[in-house]
């Protein structure tokens, strides 16, 4: 792996982990784009990614990571709750899916793109709901089921986790601000999990290490991931996503298009 290549895919990391556009879709494509095959990045690599796209999501909500500690401790048990779902969807379909989107055939290429736009009619849905609805919720126990749900479905690449939770909270009809607090604070177990999952990959089978592109693309991703954090905490809150939707139907044909007529 190049230092440039390393840098690039550390700020798709960090911008896409937490933009509602899907950082397992980008991170395929842009790969393949790059001519890396599907795990040429090597597994180390993609564990500190995630580490490091930890960081600024601590920085952001450390009041809120407080919060969760207080009594009667209540939205610790909405996180954990929310959790589960992509606990066992990480768990037992990873593999599985691994295997029809990192192929690198046309199907995949035609899967990713369908993915993609399914992400960009969720969130068109989520912005036309969410400024319809005259009430807000605050969290409940079955707000946040649903949208651990979300979650758990948005482990298939191209479908994004923040984009599937936060139109899961719009619809439910939360806060925009606790959806937006919360759909961030879900990120931490799953990004953790995520780490610890690929961490025992690598003592398995072991992961080719490029010292270089790894350090810079972990600050790459620290920073990103910290604009992109803030960016995101303001847009939920006037859920204004239509934007979001355009540039995933573009990325989609293009995601399409590139695979047929070039082969990439």
């Amino acid at each position: 792996m190049e230092i440039w290549q390393g840098i690039l895919l550390g700020a798709v990391q960090g911008l896409t982990e937490f933009l509602p556009v899907s950082s397992s879709g980008h991170l395929l494509l842009i790969e393949r784009w790059m001519g890396l095959d599907a795990s040429s990045a090597g597994v180390f690599f993609d564990v500190m990614l995630h580490i490091a796209t930890l960081i600024p999501v601590v920085i952001v909500l450390f009041k809120q990571i407080l919060s969760l500690f207080k009594k009667p401790f209540n939205k610790l048990l909405y996180l954990l709750i929310a959790t589960i779902p992509a606990v066992i969807t990480g768990i037992f379909l990873e593999n599985v899916i691994e295997g029809y989107f990192k192929g690198g055939t046309v199907l995949s290429a035609c899967l990713l793109g369908g993915t993609f736009l399914l992400t960009a009619g969720e969130l068109l849905a989520a912005e036309i709901v969410s400024k319809k609805k005259n009430k807000s919720l605050p969290l409940s126990y079955a707000n946040t089921a649903v949208m651990g749900v979300a979650q758990g479905l948005a482990v298939v690449p191209g479908l994004s986790r923040s984009g599937t939770v936060i139109s899961a909270g719009s619809f439910m009809g939360l806060n925009r601000e606790q959806n937006a607090n919360f759909t961030f604070l879900m990120s931490i177990p799953v990004i953790l999990g995520a780490a610890v999952l690929s961490g025992y990959k690598v003592i398995k089978n072991g992961s080719p290490i490029y010292i270089w592109p790894l350090v810079l693309g972990m600050i790459t991703s620290m920073l990103t991931g910290y604009i992109a954090i803030k960016f995101m905490l303001k847009i939920i809150k006037k859920a204004n996503y239509k934007w979001f939707s355009l540039y995933l139907v573009l990325i989609a044909i293009a995601s399409v298009i590139t695979k047929v007529a070039f082969g990439v």
